[in-house]
């Protein structure tokens, strides 16, 4: 069951107390998580179809449901919700605001073609959003936030393909390491242990969870277990990061024991980025 609104809510005020130094972001993702459920109501006829007799196809292939770089589609819906994301920072964060909204009205920052350029990339075609303007490590963090509203300005459109056609592509049997709606990499994902440790990987930019191999990399497919390892930091052990000792990739885990209720993994990625530290200072990435 779907973990509600409600409930997300509830929970980052929980973790705003545990960990304050998230507050902020923490205040944003509840900001966006309350637009996300506006647009969605007032959603009359989703942008992105897919014939759901090419799905069985398309899975045996690898291909995600929707191609956005080989299909024309009218983006002004994402397009106005991604400003209107942009404009919850401005409230919230308003000096990181100034900061990114020089890097957005910079005449390079082309919205529709970075959104393009990052859907469904081919290993040797992926490009990175920043790539399209001029990116400095003086202003990373503004770069991470910009993502984070370029994923979720597809998120609403994108959650309704993944609803509708969730069970056909649970049942075509989904066996790779990246999103079968979209095609988007994981960044987190959750064991279940009442399903005898079954391991979920989550695409923050459809919102769709699909069962992958616990013994296995998402990223480069590498199943030799004495290169492949985990780590968590003491007194949170059931938040830990999968790491490939090959590609030198990682996940972010939650293992969720039997009497566990649903989490939202939008919010437990923003709880989690300290792991996300010490997996990039360890050489991860």
């Amino acid at each position: 069951m779907a973990v509600t609104l409600r409930k997300s809510l509830k929970t980052i005020e929980d973790y705003k107390v545990s960990n304050p130094h998230y507050t902020d972001l923490l205040d944003i993702l509840a900001e966006i998580l309350i637009l996300r459920e506006a647009y969605r109501k007032q959603m009359k006829q989703p942008i992105f179809s897919v014939e759901a007799k090419l799905i069985p196809g398309k899975m045996a292939g690898g291909l995600p449901l929707v191609d956005l770089t080989g299909q024309k589609y009218d983006l002004a819906r994402p397009r106005e919700y991604f400003y209107s994301l942009v404009a919850i920072a401005e409230k919230k964060m308003p000096e990181e605001a100034h900061k990114f909204l020089e890097i957005i009205r910079d005449e390079q920052f082309n919205w529709e073609k970075i959104v393009r350029a990052s859907f469904n990339p081919g290993p040797a075609e992926e490009e990175a959003p920043e790539e399209d303007f001029t990116a400095t490590g003086d202003n990373d963090e503004q770069l991470d936030l910009i993502d984070l509203f370029l994923e979720e300005s597809l998120r609403p459109e994108l959650e309704v393909v993944a609803e509708q056609y969730g069970t056909l592509v649970e049942k075509a049997g989904w066996s790779e390491g990246y999103c079968p709606i979209c095609g988007k990499e994981p960044k987190i994902g959750e064991i279940r242990e009442k399903e005898e440790g079954k391991r979920y990987l989550f695409c923050h930019q459809c919102g769709y969870k699909w069962p992958f191999r616990r013994i296995k990399c998402p990223f480069c497919g590498n199943e030799e277990q004495h290169s492949l390892a985990y780590f968590a930091v003491e007194g949170e052990e059931s938040r830990r990061v999968d790491v490939c000792n090959k590609c030198r990739r990682y996940i972010k885990i939650v293992e969720l024991s039997k009497s566990s209720e649903d989490v939202n993994l939008d919010v437990e990625d923003i709880a989690t980025l300290h792991l996300d530290m010490l997996a990039y200072d360890e050489g991860y990435n």
